[in-house]
């Protein structure tokens, strides 16, 4: 990064951010951020990140920098990472990994007999790359799929499209619900009590998308109660998880630190992408992936 007032545009990539959160910001990353906020004759920014929530590029976004992501870029490794999360909880894999540091042998059968996935009923919230390649492969397995989505069109013959505005519609028949939609005003917290309320009590939830989506207390009262069966988590109100969380201990709760899209091709992907958008702003083209605040 150039010294303070230099830069004409700059490339976030992970180095920057680190094990930084947008809750927790190391230092390192907090200079490379004031730079940023610093430099009054930046242009565009491009962040290795899907989303641009984090409060830096809102700041940036609102006194005009152009700001890209890189959606798409790990798209393929979250659906990934989603579908081992359903089948983990579909598998009944924590409770057989409890059993197993417990040395006990602990059949499935009798209440714990796994119901069949194929069939089953999967509302996914969002139809972005993620959300299109986890719903391609939930059909490959026989789920039903139902997409949430702000558009009206169709997003294909093969599942049923139901307008955001609608979305609590699909809940009372959904044996899983997946969120894949980006944090935005109309996101943010729509998954809460009464929503949750509507999911059948053997529903489950993963969410590889921000945990502001989620009312993370009626989660957990939900989680606790029963009145939702389980859920694969990779996002939080608050990352790092703090250590006194109920998540962390809830015998029917996944947890992974934010790593749903951490895999050893990203870096090359995001780079190829920050690379195509420096040819395009040298030439004057449209950028690819431009965020809005």
């Amino acid at each position: 990064m150039p010294d303070e007032g230099d830069a004409d545009l700059a490339f976030v990539s992970r180095d920057v951010t680190g094990l930084s959160t947008k809750h927790t910001i190391l230092p390192e990353t907090a200079r490379f951020y004031a730079a940023l906020a610093g430099s009054p004759a930046l242009q565009w920014t491009h962040v290795h990140s899907a989303g641009a929530d984090r409060a830096i590029y809102q700041q940036l976004l609102a006194r005009g920098v152009q700001v890209t992501t890189s959606s798409g870029a790990n798209a393929l490794v979250v659906a990934h990472t989603a579908l081992a999360g359903l089948l983990a909880l579909a598998r009944r894999l924590p409770q057989l990994l409890q059993a197993q540091q417990q040395r006990r042998w602990a059949s499935l059968m009798g209440d714990t007999l796994p119901r069949d996935l194929e069939g089953q009923h999967v509302v996914i919230v969002g139809w972005g790359p993620i959300g299109q390649h986890l719903g391609r492969m939930l059909l490959a397995l026989g789920l039903r799929v139902t997409v949430v989505r702000q558009q009206a069109q169709s997003a294909g013959a093969d599942v049923l499209t139901v307008p955001a505005s609608r979305w609590r519609a699909t809940l009372p028949g959904a044996d899983w619900l997946v969120l894949a939609c980006p944090l935005t005003a109309q996101t943010e917290g729509m998954v809460d009590a009464q929503a949750l309320a509507l999911l059948p009590a053997h529903a489950q939830l993963v969410n590889v998308s921000r945990g502001e989506i989620v009312d993370q207390p009626a989660l957990v009262e939900a989680l606790r109660s029963g009145r939702l069966a389980g859920a694969f988590l990779d996002v939080f109100a608050q990352e790092p998880l703090p250590a006194d969380s109920p998540l962390w201990t809830l015998a029917n709760v996944i947890v992974t630190p934010h790593s749903a899209g951490i895999s050893d091709g990203n870096a090359a992907r995001v780079r190829r992408m920050f690379v195509d958008n420096l040819r395009r702003w040298r030439a004057g083209e449209p950028l690819h992936n431009l965020a809005r605040p």
